[in-house]
């Protein structure tokens, strides 16, 4: 069976986002740490890759919607408890000829604020497997000293992608086409790094 994994997400989950309306401006920062995990059905069942080698910018700004970013994993990076499958997985993404999955964000529009959280929409695009898909994420912010926490979670349809390989033994074992794709990433204030 080929499986295939997700953005990031990359990432992607990737995902350089801002800080809410209230601080005067956002700072800059990196990722400090971050997750990218897939859920995938197969005709064998349901099962869920995984990377923590997340990395990421984001740049500072006067408000939230100012901040630009970008987060991306390395697709070999991904492992999903079986090697058949995570061999299979990167022959289907090609890995070796595109080894990334990243998100650039362009926009982050504020919505609810409770306490010290915020929910946004991220839009930027995805780049898997060589192709460059704008999107649009719901997404939560966390706040706290010094750092920003991202997460999300968006439904990406691998034939938008051009990824293939998702059936075998004349279509006896077939992976679905949609996943779920799961961001988690946390960064650190570039600021608050150097003190």
């Amino acid at each position: 069976m080929r499986t295939l994994p997700m953005t990031l997400p990359l990432l992607l989950v990737l995902l350089g986002a801002g800080a809410r309306v209230t601080p005067p401006a956002i700072p800059a920062g990196h990722v400090r740490e971050g997750r990218l995990s897939f859920d995938g059905r197969a005709t064998t069942g349901s099962f869920t890759g995984t990377t923590n080698a997340v990395r990421g910018e984001m740049t500072g700004g006067a408000t939230l919607a100012e901040v630009r970013g970008w987060v991306e994993a390395p697709v070999r990076t991904l492992m999903t408890g079986n090697a058949r499958r995570d061999r299979d997985l990167n022959r289907s993404m090609e890995s070796g000829v595109y080894p990334n999955i990243r998100f650039d964000l362009s926009g982050c529009t504020p919505g609810d604020a409770s306490g010290d959280s915020s929910d946004v929409t991220l839009t930027g695009s995805f780049t898997i497997h060589g192709v460059t898909r704008e999107a649009t994420i719901p997404a939560t912010l966390d706040f706290q000293p010094g750092t920003i926490r991202v997460r999300a979670t968006v439904a990406l349809n691998l034939k938008d992608y051009r990824i293939g390989g998702l059936s075998r033994a004349l279509g006896m074992l077939r992976m679905d086409e949609t996943i779920l794709v799961h961001i988690d990433v946390t960064f650190a204030a570039d600021s608050a790094a150097e003190s």
